[in-house]
C-alpha cells in the first residue's frame, strides 16, 4: 500500500504538468529561389536571400478547465533594435511579408484563462526563458553577364541575372537595338529574355540592357549595359537571320 501511495505522489507532478497550456510557436517561410522554384520551411536560425513571406503560429495546447479564452501578443523587432517594434499582433496566427534586410527577432506571449475556478496561466512563466524566432534576410545583390548565345545548344541560352542574386524586391528589365527601340521587357527578377522577336532569334551583334531594381536593404540598381548576342552556329545551320531591325 505504502508503495502505490509513493507512486501515486511521485507521478502526481507529471500529470499536473501534463494538464499546463503551453504554446510551441512556430514560423513557416514561403520564398522562391533564384531558380523560380518555391522553397518553404521553418525560418527560426534561417538566412534568405530574396523576398519572403511567413506564416507565424502559435500550436497551442489547451488541456481541459482553459478553452475558455486565449490571449496572444506577437511582437517583431530588428534583432540589433529592441527597442523599436515593427509588429505587434494578437491573432493565434498571422503572415508577414519581408522586403528590408536585417536580422529579426520575434517573440510570442500567451494567458490562457481558466474556467471559473481556475487559475490563469502565463506564457511564458516568470523566471522562464522566452522563446524566440530570429533569422535574417541577407542584403540585395545583382549583376548580369555581357552576353549570351541563344543557339539551341543548351548552354548560356538566356539573358538573366547572374546566380547569386538576391534580396531584389522590384525589379523591371528592357532590351534595345542599337536605334533605342524597346525589344523586349520583363518584370520578373526570375525572369529572362531567350533573344528572340516575334518568335525569331536576332542577329548577332550588340544590344542594350536598362534594369531598374530595389534591393532589400534599399539598393537602387541602374544598370546600363551592352549585350553581346552570339547565336553562332548549330547543326551547319545558322540560327537568326530571319529578324530585320
Amino acid at each position: 500500500m505504502k508503495r502505490i501511495l509513493f507512486l501515486l505522489l511521485a507521478l502526481l507532478p507529471l500529470w499536473a504538468w501534463a494538464q499546463i497550456p503551453t504554446v510551441d510557436p512556430v514560423g513557416t517561410y514561403y520564398t522562391t529561389n533564384d531558380k523560380g522554384e518555391e522553397e518553404t520551411g521553418d525560418v527560426n536560425g534561417q538566412t534568405l536571400s530574396s523576398l519572403f513571406r511567413v506564416v507565424f503560429t502559435a500550436n497551442p495546447t489547451i488541456p481541459d478547465g482553459f478553452k475558455s479564452q486565449v490571449w496572444y501578443e506577437w511582437t517583431m523587432w530588428k534583432t540589433d533594435n529592441p527597442a523599436t517594434i515593427l509588429v505587434r499582433r494578437n491573432d493565434e496566427t498571422f503572415e508577414y511579408e519581408f522586403s528590408e534586410s536585417g536580422s529579426y527577432t520575434v517573440q510570442l506571449k500567451a494567458i490562457f484563462y481558466g474556467e471559473e475556478g481556475t487559475e490563469d496561466y502565463e506564457f511564458p512563466q516568470e523566471g522562464e526563458d522566452a522563446k524566440y524566432i530570429i533569422f535574417t534576410m541577407s542584403e540585395s545583390k545583382l549583376e548580369f553577364p555581357n552576353g549570351f548565345s541563344p543557339n539551341g545548344d543548351e548552354w548560356n541560352e538566356t539573358l538573366h541575372p547572374k546566380d547569386g542574386f538576391k534580396g531584389i524586391v522590384k525589379f523591371h528589365a528592357a532590351i534595345f537595338n542599337r536605334w533605342g527601340k524597346k525589344l523586349y521587357s520583363w518584370d520578373d527578377v526570375h525572369g529572362s529574355w531567350d533573344g528572340k522577336v516575334n518568335g525569331k532569334t536576332v542577329p548577332d551583334g550588340v544590344y542594350f540592357l536598362n534594369v531598374s531594381a530595389k534591393g532589400s536593404d534599399g539598393i537602387d540598381y541602374n544598370i546600363k549595359k551592352a549585350i553581346n548576342v552570339i547565336s553562332g552556329y548549330n547543326n551547319g545551320e545558322e540560327e537568326g537571320g530571319t529578324y530585320e531591325e
